[in-house]
C-alpha cells in the first residue's frame, strides 16, 4: 500500500511539472482565448496524463511520453500557423462578421452553430442590450463577440472631449495579502521602511493589517486594509 501511494505522488508530481512546463512552452493561449483546438488540445494533453497517472499497467515514463509526443504535435501545429499564414484558417477558425450595418447576419449565424437566444447573451456579455445598438457584430474564433456600436450611441473618447492629453502610469502592487511584494518597491525604487513609513502616516499599523495596497503616479495609495 506504501509503495502503492508514493508511486502515485511521484506520478501526480511528475504530471503536474510536466503539464506546467508544456504550458509555458506552449504559450498562454492553451489556456487563454481558446480557439476550438486549442480547447481540444487542452482536454487531450490533461486526459492523457489523468489516464497515465491512474492506470496501474502505464508506468511513469508514459507519463512523459505522452506529454512530450501530444506537447510536440501542439508545438507543431502552432508552428505551421505562425509560418504558413494559408493554414489559419483550417487550424484555427475566421472571424465570421454576424453582425452589418445594423442587420443579423442569419446565413453566418447557421453557419457559426449561433442561434439568435445565444447571440443576444453574447452581447450582453459586452454591455450591448439591443441589437439596435450595434453596427457591426464579429464573432471571434474563441466564441467571443466583439461590437462596433453605432456612432450616436458609442462612448465618446477623450479626443472628442477635447481633453488634453495627460501621461499614464501603471499601478504599482506594494502588498497583497499582508505580503510586501518587493518586486513593486524596486520598481519604485523604494525600500520596506519607506512603505512601513506611509503605512504609518495613513494610520495603518504595519503591512500584515492589509490585504491589498498599490501604488499609482499622480494618484497615491490604494489600500484595502483586512
Amino acid at each position: 500500500m506504501n509503495t502503492n501511494f508514493l508511486s502515485l505522488t511521484l506520478e501526480l508530481f511528475v504530471g503536474f511539472f510536466a503539464l506546467l512546463v508544456m504550458t509555458k512552452v506552449l504559450g498562454k493561449n492553451q489556456i487563454t482565448q481558446l480557439t476550438p483546438f486549442d480547447f481540444i488540445s487542452a482536454l487531450v494533453l490533461g486526459e492523457l496524463v489523468g489516464n497515465a497517472i491512474y492506470d496501474k499497467d502505464i508506468g511513469l515514463h508514459y507519463v512523459l511520453y505522452a506529454v512530450v509526443v501530444w506537447g510536440l504535435l501542439i508545438y507543431t501545429i502552432e508552428m505551421i500557423t505562425q509560418k504558413i499564414r494559408e493554414s489559419r484558417p483550417w487550424l484555427e477558425g475566421t472571424p465570421s462578421l454576424i453582425i452589418s450595418k445594423g442587420q443579423i447576419q442569419y446565413d453566418e449565424l447557421k453557419k457559426n452553430k449561433l442561434d439568435l437566444d445565444q447571440l443576444l447573451h453574447l452581447l450582453r456579455d459586452k454591455g450591448v442590450f439591443s441589437v439596435r445598438e450595434v453596427e457591426y457584430g464579429i464573432l471571434e474564433t474563441n466564441g467571443a463577440v466583439n461590437v462596433m456600436r453605432k456612432q450616436p450611441i458609442d462612448y465618446p473618447t477623450n479626443r472628442d472631449l477635447h481633453i488634453p492629453p495627460q501621461p499614464v502610469y501603471l499601478p504599482v502592487l506594494l502588498i497583497q495579502d499582508g505580503e510586501i511584494i518587493e518586486e513593486g518597491l524596486s520598481k519604485l525604487n523604494k525600500d520596506k521602511s519607506w512603505l512601513i513609513d506611509e503605512l504609518f502616516r495613513l494610520g495603518i499599523p504595519g503591512p500584515s493589517d492589509v490585504f491589498f495596497a498599490e501604488w499609482q503616479e499622480g494618484e497615491g495609495f490604494e489600500i484595502q486594509p483586512y
